[in-house]
């Protein structure tokens, strides 16, 4: 099935991107915030951001009309003139959604859509309806990053959207990273740059060779809740995938990640894959903490499901924590755990 998802054309800048609240109404709680999104966005790529009907309404209201929030995105997949369309945020809700949503227009109009946390939801309606999409940067989380967009997040988009070319080598980021929480309601934050602390560069916890696999995945806790429902793919569409996984703001204990991979292996997801992409642990500031997710990792898929057989690569820059890099899904993805190098051999966008 991934092998022929529709892919949308390439970004290019005067194009048209629309916004959509497809969970919490961010942009209603914190305008200032949204509106740095929509600033940096603009000028660094040259695009005119379309706010959809509903999109800054307020927080509450939008909390009780998940079906306006569905009739936006509608909209916005209806409309000739947009060309791509960015979640204002995440949230917890998206996917009272899906008894909304039409697939059918979705996938007869293939453009970039793009957002993480509980947009993944939104991205397994789009593999359903048989679309590419994109798991990265949201319009208050990414592209209002306090003090000017990371350049590392800029450079991966623009290779990601606004190139037809292969992505190529992902490279870890080396200017360091961060999660720490500005206070948003206060809008002299937006001025100030968050500390960043020391890259560590990705770990290659296991594996030789080179695995290859299509990309699918999203926010661990989303995908937790996304079982049963009408767009958690059959097991066929994980057979041979690469996949990638973080864990939310909320930071999750290792733990409860270990029980959410332990209910993947238990549906077919473990033992169909050819590997694992595992992002910097969201929401966790402290680095000395990380190895607690690499034992859960290796605990349930290389003891406990046997897979020893699989790369696993943890620390990955993607997910809750900045900078970010964006993942198309369904993209092809190699992993050469013997040069301990991960790539996407082919274009984002066509």
């Amino acid at each position: 099935m991934m092998d022929n998802l529709r892919i949308p054309r390439k970004l290019k800048r005067g194009d048209r991107v629309a916004v959509v609240s497809l969970s919490w109404g961010g942009p209603g709680a914190f305008p200032h915030r949204y509106e740095a999104g929509v600033r940096q966005l603009e000028e660094a790529f040259g695009v005119q951001v379309v706010p959809m009907p509903n999109a800054l309404r307020d927080a509450e209201w939008l909390a009780r009309n998940p079906e306006a929030r569905a009739d936006d995105l509608t909209r916005a997949f209806g409309d000739p003139s947009i060309r791509g369309i960015i979640s204002t945020i995440g949230g917890e809700d998206s996917i009272r959604l899906l008894p909304h949503l039409d697939l059918d227009l979705m996938h007869d109009n293939p453009k970039v859509l793009m957002g993480f946390s509980d947009t993944t939801v939104t991205h397994f309606v789009c593999l359903k309806a048989g679309l590419r999409s994109y798991y990265g940067p949201a319009m208050m989380a990414g592209f209002a990053e306090n003090g000017g967009i990371f350049e590392y997040m800029r450079a991966s988009v623009e290779r990601t959207l606004f190139s037809s070319e292969a992505i190529g080598l992902l490279t870890p980021n080396s200017a360091g990273w961060t999660v720490e929480h500005l206070d948003w309601a206060d809008p002299a934050n937006q001025a100030r740059k968050r500390k960043l602390q020391p890259a560590t560069g990705w770990r290659f916890l296991q594996g030789s060779g080179t695995h290859s696999g299509r990309l699918i995945g999203g926010c661990i806790e989303v995908l937790d809740w996304l079982r049963g429902t009408g767009v958690w793919p059959a097991v066929d569409v994980w057979e041979g995938a690469v996949l990638f996984l973080e864990t939310s703001e909320e930071a999750p204990p290792p733990i409860a990640v270990k029980r959410i991979l332990r209910t993947l292996g238990a549906v077919g997801v473990l033992g169909a894959i050819n590997g694992v992409l595992f992002g910097r642990p969201g929401g966790q500031a402290a680095p000395e903490k990380f190895g607690e997710y690499d034992s859960a990792l290796m605990d349930v898929i290389a003891k406990e499901s046997e897979r020893k057989d699989i790369p696993i690569v943890t620390n990955m820059d993607f997910g809750h924590t900045d900078p970010m890099m964006v993942l198309p899904y369904g993209a092809l993805c190699e992993i050469d755990c013997d040069a301990r190098q991960v790539t996407i051999p082919e274009s984002g966008v066509k």
